[in-house]
């Protein structure tokens, strides 16, 4: 099959080198396009003579090649393990088939070309719907009109008219026949706006000539090429070997991007955009924007074969575009739902931008990130565990030090202090020796130096870490927790009880536990399938998790080991994370979808059952993105494991719900992000999120700001009161009672700021002068006199030689009489 590669529609710089495109010859198409792939043809590739992608999924390709048959392919992300076996194999037996290419309304049709032969297949049948009348020479050109009705062709002729002409291209439409360009050369045909039709060609002096016709009278190409107007054109400095047009769902609608085409060459795939000139920003430019096709098919096969014509419903840009990722609502959005049944969906590809009339604005659209000077950086680090379980952060930090698992032999954790930053020595450290692989591990929120880990042998580890760090290694833990049977998924804190500890585990259960006791205290059951991850509530009432088996379970541990709710959660199975947001009232769940791309879904704690109230696509990774949300701007910040970029959203209780912020880019792949506590944050600088960034080799502190004017002022808008969740309210066995706690709040203004809202009035500055000044009256005299000087300065001065008095003429006795 031929060779896939995932291209990011937000950027059009990015090539895609090493490709090896193909270099012989057929009719179709060496590079086709989706919202999301991009499949083309490479000499190391069997001999694919054409390819298409299916118009309603982004996954389903369709191939014809030289054996003989057609081949559909559900195909996976370019990071996964290609399927080696197709999903549906057709034989035409019509020789060596050139062309093939989906119906634009229908679902499952097909339109194959052989050297003569044209057919049309439902993919679901055995043999063809109907096979066309034979053209007379080589088919080289095939296209549907965009409701399905009609399909056109172009082929050669070889028979000689009279008057000996050339060789001819002939064009066949249904009953109709008509000559059309006059060389024995390639032709192609293409059907656009109306009833009208568009083939490319060579006239008798073999030059490349472009025709239009109107398919009710094919009789003769129109003679009004007024219709065809130069707009623009773009000039590359690589020869081409195929051409393809991206969906216009997956253009960006922020930069005015109306067209984009990917050129393949020899070595690459280049993106070409062409783009108006309009302001960019948040205002949507309808007019540049009508509404297009969607991804739902408007009719079956067996419906267009009845004699049914039906265009697909178009899709309204405005409401289903924004700059980065669609933001889709079951109630309010323009793109069709994801069924499981259901071959449509919108791409991760698709990148639009909302109306600001349709949807808020954020305070922190702009919101920016940097990584702080080099000087607060920990350098050299060696033999870093890359590989951590899925559920696992890969690392974890807190206000004082940060613990990073090493990939030696033992399960040996290092631990840095923050406070001293440098380049570490290339001699051994001292680490904390596990005894067994790392599955999970974080740091006792109350406690900076308690380090709980959990292993490979089902067992859960406490670690204390001495003051002023480590200073030899530690091969004995405080105390060791016993009762799961199987391999340990992940481990929460609870958010206000001191020593209560939440685990999930490969033998599908849940357990609390009083590490003050050193006992399991509750299980949890119901789960089926693995536990992707578990989340305490805010007010630590409620533990919610999100499963394998497709399911969101929320529990209420003190009252039963049952589920109290459950609904449906993400389609996809690589992996999911959730988060409370919204003081309690939603869950965010982070995921894949049924084909694999990046999701975030938000569902009310309230109904679980109802599904989720709103979803947004992220793009398409392996990794599972891990939420960060700061519940005192409502922010939530995103970044998966070997990931560049972070992204971030403003979460709204109600709809549009997603808001999406300016994303963080780093130049390398990092291991992910720890959040530091608020008080860690550089309010001065409106710094809102510290972080700190697991590098290849480096510990890298990141600030996320908001780029304010008046930054002597305290930015109380964005800093309001915040918890001090580093406090314990209460005690395990309290809250195992029966008893609840709360966090007490502090402010972060500091003495010598005043706040914003409290900033006095500024009284706006005059930028002209007063019309009096320039209408003031003059004297006759200043008249007078200004027109004076006006005259002189015109004329110039009148004492200057003319320019001819400067030349030089000859001598007398020169002239010759």
């Amino acid at each position: 099959m031929p060779v896939l590669e995932q291209y990011c529609c937000v950027s059009v710089q990015g090539w895609i080198a090493s490709v090896r495109g193909g270099s012989f010859s057929s009719q179709g198409k060496h590079i086709t396009s989706s919202c999301s792939l991009v499949a083309f043809n490479t000499d190391q590739a069997d001999l694919v003579t054409d390819l298409d992608f299916s118009p309603f999924d982004d996954y389903l390709l369709a191939t014809c090649s030289a054996d003989e048959t057609v081949k559909l392919w559900r195909v996976c992300d370019p990071a996964q393990d290609q399927c080696s076996d197709a999903e549906v194999t057709l034989s035409p037996a019509d020789g060596r088939l050139e062309l093939v290419l989906f119906h634009p309304a229908a679902s499952e049709l097909l339109a194959v070309a052989s050297v003569r032969g044209l057919q049309v297949w439902d993919v679901t049948r055995d043999t063809a719907l109907t096979v066309l009348e034979q053209h007379e020479d080589q088919l080289q050109g095939l296209s549907w009109k965009e409701d399905g009705s009609l399909l056109a062709s172009s082929c050669k002729v070889s028979a000689l008219h009279s008057n000996i002409w050339p060789c001819l291209t002939c064009l066949s439409l249904s009953l109709q026949c008509v000559q059309g360009h006059q060389a024995n050369r390639d032709s192609r045909i293409l059907w656009v706006k109306d009833d009208n039709l568009l083939t490319t060609g060579f006239n008798q002096m073999r030059q490349q000539e472009v025709r239009l016709w109107d398919s009710r009278k094919l009789s003769s190409s129109l003679t009004d090429l007024s219709l065809l107007l130069s707009v623009s054109h773009c000039l590359t400095d690589l020869s081409t070997r195929g051409t393809a047009l991206v969906p216009k769902l997956a253009l960006d609608v922020s930069c005015c991007e109306v067209l984009r085409l990917l050129q393949l060459t020899d070595n690459f795939i280049v993106p070409i955009s062409y783009q108006v000139p309009r302001k960019a920003g948040q205002d949507f430019h309808a007019d540049l924007y009508p509404d297009t096709v969607g991804h739902t098919p408007a009719m079956t096969a067996e419906d267009w074969w009845k004699g049914e014509n039906k265009q697909v419903l178009t899709s309204q840009r405005s409401e289903a575009s924004t700059s980065s990722s669609p933001l889709s609502t079951p109630s309010s959005s323009a793109a069709p739902s994801r069924s499981p049944s259901s071959t449509s969906g919108l791409s991760s590809g698709f990148l639009p931008s909302p109306s600001p009339s349709q949807s808020p604005s954020s305070k922190f659209r702009h919101i920016q990130g940097a990584v702080l000077h080099r000087d607060t950086h920990i350098t050299n680090l060696r033999g870093l565990h890359l590989t951590t379980p899925g559920e696992c952060d890969g690392f974890c930090a807190n206000g004082q030090r940060v613990a990073v698992p090493l990939a030696i032999a033992g399960g040996q954790i290092a631990v840095f202090e923050l406070s001293q930053p440098g380049k570490l020595p290339d001699t051994a450290l001292p680490t904390i020796q596990n005894s067994v692989n790392v599955a999970d591990f974080c740091w006792d929120p109350f406690d900076t130096h308690k380090l709980v880990v959990a292993g490979d042998d089902a067992k859960i580890r406490v670690w204390q870490i001495p003051k002023g760090g480590l200073t030899e290694t530690l091969t004995e833990p405080e105390c060791v927790l016993r009762g799961h049977t199987e391999k340990i998924y992940s481990i929460k804190f609870h958010p206000h009880a001191s020593g209560l500890l939440a685990s999930s585990s490969y033998d599908l259960t849940v357990r609390l536990w009083n590490l003050g006791t050193g006992e399991e205290v509750k299980r949890l059951s119901g789960h089926q399938d693995q536990i992707f991850g578990i989340a305490w509530s805010p007010d630590g009432k409620l533990l919610a998790t999100v499963c394998k088996d497709g399911k969101v379970r929320l529990y209420d541990p003190r009252k039963s080991t049952l589920p109290i709710q459950e609904g449906p959660g993400p389609e996809g199975h690589r992996g999911a994370r959730v988060v409370w947001v919204c003081d309690g009232k939603y869950l965010l769940v982070s995921g894949f979808d049924s084909r694999s791309e990046r999701q975030l879904y938000l569902f009310s704690a309230e109904s679980l059952a109802s599904g989720s109230v709103a979803s947004v696509p992220a793009d398409v990774s392996p990794s599972t993105l891990i939420p960060f949300y700061d519940s005192d701007t409502s922010v939530l910040i995103l970044t998966g494991k070997g990931d560049t970029r972070v992204y971030t959203y403003e979460i709204l209780p109600e709809a549009p719900y997603f808001m999406e912020c300016s994303s963080f880019h780093s130049s390398e792949p990092h291991k992910g992000l720890c959040f530091l506590p608020k008080t860690e944050c550089d309010v001065r600088d409106v710094e809102v999120a510290r972080a700190i960034r697991l590098g290849k080799s480096t510990i890298e502190p990141v600030a996320f700001r908001v780029p304010r004017v008046k930054k002597e002022f305290f930015q109380d808008d964005v800093f309001p009161e915040t918890a001090v969740w580093w406090e314990a309210s209460l005690t395990a066995a309290a809250w195992l009672s029966g008893s609840n706690g709360q966090h007490r709040k502090i402010s972060l203004q500091p003495k010598d700021m005043m706040p914003v809202s409290e900033a006095p009035k500024e009284v706006p500055v005059r930028k002209y002068l007063p019309s009096s000044v320039y209408l003031e009256e003059k004297t006759d005299e200043q008249k007078k006199e200004e027109l004076l000087s006006a005259m002189v300065a015109k004329l110039g001065n009148r004492e200057d030689p003319l320019p001819q008095a400067s030349c030089e003429g000859v001598d007398e006795d020169e002239w010759d009489d």
